[in-house]
């Protein structure tokens, strides 16, 4: 390798010195020279926020007695007047069709078939048993508290 001499610049050690221009002189021509920014005053206004917790919403499902005659005019309505006598039996195959029956049993019902169980939902009676069952709005906890416990267990929840 050939050294590449410069009038006016060397190398002492691991630096390079320009003759007669201090270092930092040297690279601080090459920096922008900031102005300082001014921040305006600015009236802040604090408002209530805009989104507010909905209310929890109750989970508790009761069957009204009038469900299969519920069930069945959904039936004919979604399927038209051509179901078979035997409307339970009904195949859901159909996803448009499963689609629109179920949207209109949970408008109806105020109870919707959850996505966890809507792959059991292959016929009509399928469906009819999920809305057969009542649903709690509680815990099992809830349920242990209310049930006669031996002396020796409590639950407490105020810890």
């Amino acid at each position: 390798m050939a050294a590449v001499s410069v009038p006016g610049v060397w190398k002492k050690g691991l630096t390079w010195i320009i003759a007669g221009v201090p270092r930092r002189e040297f690279w601080s021509r090459f920096r922008e020279q900031k102005k300082p920014v001014v921040a305006e005053a600015v009236e802040e206004v604090k408002t209530e926020p805009v989104l507010a917790c909905p209310p929890l919403r109750s989970r508790t499902y009761v069957p009204p007695e009038d469900l299969q005659s519920r069930l069945q005019s959904s039936v004919q309505d979604i399927f038209g007047s051509s179901a078979p006598s035997n409307w339970q039996d009904i195949s859901l195959e159909d996803g448009r069709l499963k689609f629109s029956f179920l949207a209109r049993l949970a408008d109806d019902l105020g109870h919707a078939v959850p996505n966890s169980r809507l792959h059991e939902m292959c016929r009509v009676r399928d469906v009819l048993e999920f809305y057969n069952v009542p649903v709690k709005d509680g815990s099992k906890f809830d349920d242990l508290v209310a049930s006669n416990l031996p002396p020796n267990i409590k639950i407490t929840w105020g810890y």
